[in-house]
């Protein structure tokens, strides 16, 4: 799977930005149903941390707590694209954000790092006034 983000730019505060990834799958036969997804975010100095993801499987959709209430994630099988709804952003949202898919469908897979075989090349997001 190979992945793409866009939809970065620069938001004030308490504004909105919706982000895409869309995948491409190489073979007609694999489709990117069968996979997870997720986001995160780097922000300046700091790790990578876990935003949302979204199992495969039952469709169930996780969220960090600092985002919970702001954010939806969103995906459409049809075209191969994820989304990430971002709203009333606040400065501390500004990172790089990723896009990342995995063949596992737990959240305590999905929320690792590690689990997800994929990324994007990340789109920058800044909230600043």
């Amino acid at each position: 799977v190979q992945l793409q983000a866009f939809g970065g730019g620069l938001v004030q505060p308490g504004g909105s930005l919706r982000l895409s990834c869309t995948a491409s799958v190489g073979t007609p036969e694999r489709t990117f149903r069968i996979y997870s997804v997720g986001w995160f975010r780097q922000a300046p100095g700091k790790e990578r941390e876990f935003v949302a993801a979204k199992s495969y499987g039952d469709g169930k959709t996780w969220y960090a707590d600092s985002v919970k209430g702001r954010f939806t994630l969103s995906r459409d099988n049809t075209r191969n694209t994820v989304f990430l709804q971002m709203d009333s952003l606040k400065p501390e949202d500004t990172a790089l954000y990723y896009c990342a898919s995995s063949p596992y469908y737990s959240y305590s897979d999905l929320s690792s790092i590690v689990k997800y075989s994929a990324w994007g090349q990340g789109t920058l997001v800044t909230v600043s006034s």
